[in-house]
């Protein structure tokens, strides 16, 4: 844990110029997105998240994340999203089309990556050994509120790369006691389902097995089962 957070600290001080320049570029490029979605925005909107999983993969892991145990692991975990967006730039997958039955949820996940350093501040930490808003899970957070925002037509792999990682900083707050990564582990769970729910509503007319109305039924249970895991881990930190 003392590796963990001298890391987190080193890569804090190093950085935090660079950090809040790839935050403002990230604000204004999401609200350039929403107000004139043209397609050179969008493809620059996808460079931007190819840099962004690029820096986690090579600055965070790589450069300043050296000293961990398996750090080259997350460092490839990170790297193929860059390659999973670098192909999306190329293809033209993910269009980008906004849709705006979820934007209630994706106002709160767009805040998250803000809520890391002040609850860290509220817990007790100081600058620079606390989270901050281009780390890892502040990274995941802000890609599922941009892509449940525009989720027309998603990059599934995308999202299942993201859930992942997700579901592994339930580990995190055991481990480096880390209560802030419950944020995105809570955001999770109403993510998981409403992406792939999205999924298969636009594909009701095909043929599927398990048919959409059971693989809807069976989503349901798997958040309900992540949910009873989130909540014991809830209460756990509170008691």
């Amino acid at each position: 844990m003392e590796v963990f957070w001298r890391t987190i600290a080193e890569y804090n001080e190093g950085t935090w110029i660079a950090q809040l320049i790839i935050t403002a570029i990230g604000i204004s490029l999401t609200a350039l997105l929403y107000q004139k979605p043209t397609l050179t925005v969008k493809r620059l909107v996808k460079s931007y998240m190819v840099f962004l999983n690029g820096w986690i993969s090579i600055v965070y892991y790589m450069i300043y994340c050296s000293e961990r145990d398996y750090n080259y692991i997350l460092a490839i975990f990170w790297a193929a999203m860059t390659l999973i967006w670098l192909w999306d730039l190329i293809t033209g997958y993910t269009t980008f089309e906004r849709s705006r039955k979820y934007d209630k949820l994706t106002y709160v996940l767009y805040a998250m990556p803000f809520l890391y350093p002040l609850l860290s501040w509220g817990r007790g930490m100081e600058f620079p050994m606390m989270t901050t808003t281009v780390m890892p899970c502040s990274v995941a957070v802000f890609s599922i509120g941009l892509l449940l925002a525009f989720s027309r037509k998603v990059n599934l792999l995308v999202i299942l790369f993201l859930c992942h990682w997700a579901l592994i900083s339930f580990s995190k707050v055991y481990l480096f006691k880390i209560p802030e990564d419950l944020l995105l582990a809570s955001a999770t769970v109403p993510a998981i389902y409403l992406f792939f729910k999205n999924y298969f509503d636009q594909n009701l007319h095909k043929e599927t097995k398990p048919s959409a109305k059971y693989t809807n039924w069976i989503l349901i249970v798997l958040c309900l089962v992540i949910g009873v895991f989130l909540g014991i881990t809830l209460i756990n930190e509170v008691i």
